[in-house]
């Protein structure tokens, strides 16, 4: 079958929820799409195909799936839609009766995407069928590659897919099967290309990125190793990291690297042991703890982000406290909270005592609030001091953004000759707490 022939000419859209992982693959199917001919739909103007990559994780982002699922069907009637993707993996069997889907993909099919969308051109007079192609054990363990861009200079580089993990409240592992990798050769050889299209920047994404190897036998310190060579790249970020695969090597390499950045994501979930046992998490909160000690004894200036999940079955009042005060502790920057969602097939359904809606709400205003008070110190520590950034290329309200090494963001009056450089850059005093960033002074 002819692809070009096909589909040149047309044009698509793409639309994405969820994690940085789904835009690397967003990313990669458009650009196999563009090789072809099918180019971005203008602004306000109806799209030939419209693809939709979903997410899973919580009953909120199945919400926001189909709502977004509905809107593009009502903006774009006679476009071919197609979703992919967690939600499609999971609940493919609802999304195929929705009115105006035409094709559906489970997540480990994502690498067919463009072979189905031009055999459902190809048929002719018989498009209003609706297919779905769900992924099966043999899709849910091959790697598929991703690389997202965009008009920043910061790319998303996919390193790993899947999770061995079983964590009682996830449903990840089932929507993305697992552990499985790319190997240190082809990921360096994505490196050099994003390179050489300019990018400045990678975040390395995957679903558990420190299970990295399971494929190819290698180890994920071997490959920020080799990454660290390539040419061209000046900044590399890591990605959410389970805490019990951050050993001391990594820590000590980044902490003297040329290029990856004092700037760590680490998912807590928890800071009691007993609700961390009910997760079947993979360490104790001494293990965090002590991660987070090593981190800020190796780079005292780090910007280290964590996830916490509040409202967890079994959660009591107390048991949240405990999790409050152990937080309370801890040399973290920021935190990202999360309400607990149940989801269906998981074994936290079967644990007993269920937390009141009203009281997830209370918890996780709790602890934004303790979230915004280290933010804020921390952004008060680097007040006058003067710090690379890497400036985007994107305006907003007449400034250009940008991030310090460790993760600052700053904001300067547009200069378009700035765009993806880096400069030295005085941290201003003002914070600017609608917009999320700090005024700043190039020196």
């Amino acid at each position: 079958m002819d692809l070009r022939a096909i589909l040149k000419g047309k044009t698509a859209l793409f639309f994405t929820l969820g994690c940085k992982l789904n835009f690397a693959e967003t990313s990669t199917i458009a650009q196999e799409l563009q090789s072809i001919g099918v180019e971005k739909a203008p602004d306000g103007d109806p799209a030939d195909i419209c693809i939709i990559n979903t997410c899973s994780v919580t009953s909120v982002a199945d919400r926001k799936g189909r709502t977004l699922i509905h809107r593009v069907i009502r903006e774009h009637p006679n476009a071919v839609v197609v979703v992919v993707g967690c939600y499609a993996q999971l609940k493919g069997d609802e999304i195929v009766k929705i009115p105006g889907v035409d094709l559906v993909l489970g997540a480990g099919r994502k690498s067919e995407v463009v072979g189905k969308i031009a055999e459902y051109f190809a048929q002719e007079g018989d498009l209003s069928r609706q297919h779905l192609f769900s992924a099966t054990r043999e899709h849910l363990h091959r790697f598929e590659e991703g690389c997202s861009s965009d008009d920043r200079t910061r790319h998303f580089l996919k390193v790993q897919d899947g999770c061995n993990y079983a964590c009682s409240y996830c449903t990840i592992p089932k929507a993305r099967g697992v552990s499985r990798n790319g190997s240190i050769a082809s990921l360096v050889a994505s490196a050099q290309r994003v390179a050489q299209e300019g990018g400045r920047e990678i975040v390395l994404t995957g679903v558990n990125i420190g299970d990295f190897g399971r494929s190819t036998g290698e180890r994920f310190i071997d490959l920020v190793k080799a990454l660290d060579q390539v040419e061209g790249i000046e900044r590399y970020r890591i990605s959410s990291l389970e805490p019990d695969l951050l050993s001391d090597e990594l820590v000590d390499f980044v902490a003297s690297s040329r290029s990856f950045m004092p700037h760590w994501h680490l998912p807590l979930q928890s800071g009691s042991d007993t609700i961390l046992r009910l997760m079947r998490r993979r360490y104790p909160t001494a293990l965090f703890s002590n991660r987070l000690q090593r981190i800020k004894e190796t780079m005292p200036d780090a910007f280290i982000g964590v996830d916490v999940i509040v409202g967890m079955r079994g959660e009591t009042d107390a048991l949240f406290q405990e999790t409050f005060d152990f937080l309370s502790q801890q040399p973290f920057t920021q935190l990202h909270v999360f309400s607990y969602s149940e989801r269906s097939g998981t074994d936290a359904l079967k644990i007993n005592h269920i937390v009141a809606p009203q009281d997830k709400k209370i918890r996780n205003q709790r602890l934004q609030d303790l979230s915004q008070e280290h933010l804020s110190n921390f952004y008060k520590d680097f007040h006058g001091s003067v710090r690379p950034v890497l400036w985007e290329r994107s305006e907003v309200d007449g400034m250009m953004l940008g991030f310090t090494d460790n993760y600052i963001r700053v904001a300067h009056p547009y200069q378009e000759a700035l765009a993806g450089s880096i400069t030295s850059t005085c941290i201003g005093v003002q914070e600017n707490n609608d917009k999320g960033y700090c005024l700043s002074e190039i020196v």
